[in-house]
């Protein structure tokens, strides 16, 4: 069946055909698609399947009126369940694979419908439509479905190396270079701007102690909550608040909202190297109100020091920004949810602790990765930085760097 299907607007005039009024209710509009019968559909013949052969050798049988049509779909339902179905839509027109159904009614004849192959649910309920008639149907049957305009067909399918893309434009094999945060709703939001107002409080709270994060999107999310969920007390907020419908009783839906950033303008790698005899990296971390992870000072002459870590510092206290660590050997340090109790999950202080205590002992190098702020001026040390900034065509890339004073990560 062709994908983009044509949706004509000029499908006026009285006269009848046989089309798809509207799909009997059962199916949700959202699992509808292309390969179903949509309301508006004009059926201009059917034609049984048969076994081993394609459709191309078919025979087509064409009905005036839907009473016709249920009579021809009721026999060839006794010679094959399945049928062939040619069917117009606005100018394009395509075979559609379904079976033959009974339409249960409480007149006294027996008459067939038509039903989705893959789909017991999506039944057409047949009737002699108008064209003006089947063209408002279309319409409302192209926006149900996202239909493109004339759009071209999307079946073909082309290999693409993925690990090989990621390796080299990334700036980071592990970088998503975005990150973001999901607000589940408190027990006493039912509406889901009380939500997105306690979310945007927390981004502006974080920039306004010194965070350089900068905004990219918002949206709701639907979250599903089981009946394991629910035996917790978190899961009985939700329980206790969201009742909505759904085909499984022991299924919940809530809308939580999940905020968009990126972790400064760009991430500066920073590489921590211990020297024979110390037993410190030369940094202290604590952790923000918003749950990020801040450098809190810097010793002079240090691991961290000689990495540049320092010189940041010194320069983010002048500026009013927070040093913020976005990731630990490729592990985000990032806030990643906030629960319905209003409890921001985010890393253990412990957990890196205990990793830096481990590279202590072993005399392995750390990798952090630090939040750049606006007109961040020190670079002395420090390997190339990475962020949205850097995502650009290797020759723009190459000759900015040419350009620049900033020594390459080989020197």
């Amino acid at each position: 069946m062709p994908l983009g299907l044509s949706w004509s607007s000029e499908m006026g005039g009285k006269a009848k055909v046989v089309g798809v009024k509207r799909v009997k209710e059962g199916m949700p509009e959202e699992e509808w698609d292309e390969s179903m019968l949509l309301p508006g559909d004009i059926i201009e013949g059917v034609a049984p399947v048969v076994a081993d052969a394609d459709e191309d050798s078919a025979t087509f049988t064409s009905a005036k009126g839907r009473s016709e049509l249920s009579s021809l779909l009721g026999r060839l339902g006794r010679q094959s369940g399945s049928v062939w179905v040619k069917v117009r839509r606005g100018d394009a027109g395509f075979l559609l694979r379904a079976r033959v159904a009974p339409h249960r009614s409480s007149t006294l004849h027996r008459r067939y419908t038509l039903c989705a192959d893959r789909d017991d649910r999506h039944v057409a309920m047949l009737a002699d439509l108008t064209m003006d008639r089947c063209a408002e149907l279309q319409e409302m049957s192209r926006k149900v479905v996202n239909i493109d305009f004339g759009a071209f067909s999307m079946k073909k399918g082309i290999k693409y190396d993925w690990k090989k893309k990621v390796g080299t434009y990334l700036p980071d094999r592990q970088s998503t270079v975005i990150s973001s945060i999901l607000f589940m709703p408190l027990p006493d939001e039912h509406k889901v701007e009380a939500v997105m107002t306690r979310s945007m409080a927390w981004f502006s709270a974080a920039v306004s102690s010194g965070a350089p994060l900068i905004f990219v999107n918002i949206q709701t999310e639907q979250i599903i909550v089981s009946d394991q969920t629910a035996s917790s007390s978190e899961g009985q907020c939700y329980i206790s608040w969201y009742k909505q419908q759904s085909s499984k009783p022991n299924i919940e839906m809530v809308q939580g909202i999940r905020l968009w950033f990126l972790p400064g303008i760009a991430e500066v790698p920073v590489i921590l190297e211990l020297n024979l005899g110390e037993t410190r990296f030369g940094m202290d971390i604590k952790r923000t109100e918003e749950g990020f992870i801040c450098i809190n000072s810097v010793t002079r002459g240090l691991a961290a020091d000689r990495a540049g870590v320092r010189k940041l510092y010194r320069e983010a206290s002048k500026a009013g920004h927070l040093v913020l660590i976005s990731r630990l050997d490729g592990r985000s340090l990032i806030p990643s949810e906030v629960s319905a109790k209003g409890l921001i999950h985010c890393c253990d202080h412990n957990d890196i602790k205990e990793r830096l205590a481990a590279a202590m002992e072993q005399m392995e190098e750390v990798h952090l990765h630090i939040m750049a702020w606006p007109d961040q001026k020190s670079s002395t040390s420090i390997p190339t930085t990475m962020g949205p900034s850097t995502l650009l065509p290797p020759s723009t890339r190459k000759s900015r760097t040419a350009s620049s004073n900033e020594p390459d990560e080989s020197s």
